[in-house]
């Protein structure tokens, strides 16, 4: 699971079903109480099987439904449907069960009960319902619901490809390599030959960079097969470690690597 694959629409989601749960404790009546009239208590959304299965838990479940899909682009499926859209189909379902609490929120009321108007449990949860579902929706189709909900950090950038970091066999930076030491008489002596076309040659080498893409998009096997080893998703940097004609060859954070067809948008680390 990657939480920075999040979008704002995602984070959207989470705060309604938060301010969903939060309204299942409050009244969901606001009944008014005269001298000669019957008044009762103010049930809460967990006193109404009704209210708490169609409204309260049933907008829970989609708004997990919607982020785990979302952290996991070949997320699990649920009698064959995806778990993001049907986490979308259940955040409607919520907005709309609430819209029907709102309209009557007694249901049927003996006479010597007052009916009741909707308490702040109902107003609360109508609200949330419907930020629900428009976080759902409008995050696949808002370009601003589709920005990350987390800034991904900008690593460093790394050395280029075939330049030594230091180690056997390598000097550190600020030391002289082996070409370079001085000789007889005091005379630093000259790199040879050899060491100059190293150097050439590393430097036109690739330089492998970091990378974030807009919008997801496939990672392909390198040996050419059609079938997607990985999909790349907004919000998470990637490292290109070689330039494979109009592609990339890129690695992901587990240490898959494919060849990214797409290269088109993407924002260099």
């Amino acid at each position: 699971m990657n939480i920075r694959s999040l979008t704002r629409g995602d984070g959207v989601v989470i705060g309604a079903a938060v301010v969903l749960f939060i309204a299942s404790f409050l009244d969901t009546w606001d009944i008014p109480c005269e001298r000669d009239q019957i008044c009762v208590g103010s049930p809460t959304g967990w006193d109404s099987g009704s209210l708490l299965l169609g409204v309260h838990l049933a907008g829970l479940v989609g708004a997990a439904l919607i982020v785990l899909a979302r952290m996991r682009p070949q997320g699990p499926k649920l009698l064959g449907i995806d778990a993001g859209q049907l986490g979308t189909a259940l955040a409607l379902f919520t907005a709309w069960s609430s819209l029907g609490a709102i309209f009557d929120p007694g249901g049927l009321q003996f006479e010597e009960i007052p009916a009741p108007d909707a308490g702040a449990g109902l107003i609360l949860g109508f609200i949330a319902a419907l930020a629900l579902a428009v976080g759902a929706v409008c995050a696949q189709l808002v370009p601003a619901l589709k920005a990350p909900l987390l800034g991904a950090p900008r690593p460093a950038a790394p050395a280029p490809y075939g330049q030594p970091q230091g180690g056997y066999g390598y000097p550190l930076p600020g030391q002289q390599s082996f070409g370079g030491q001085p000789g007889a008489g005091g005379q630093a002596a000259q790199p040879s030959f050899g060491g100059q076309q190293q150097a050439a040659g590393a430097a036109q080498e690739f330089a492998p960079f970091w990378f974030a893409v807009p919008v997801a998009r496939p990672l392909y096997a390198e040996d050419g097969s059609s079938g997607p080893v990985a999909e790349l998703t907004p919000g998470t940097w990637y490292l290109a470690v070689e330039q494979r004609g109009p592609g990339l060859v890129a690695q992901t954070q587990d240490g898959r690597r494919g060849v990214l067809q797409d290269t088109s948008g993407i924002q260099r680390g």
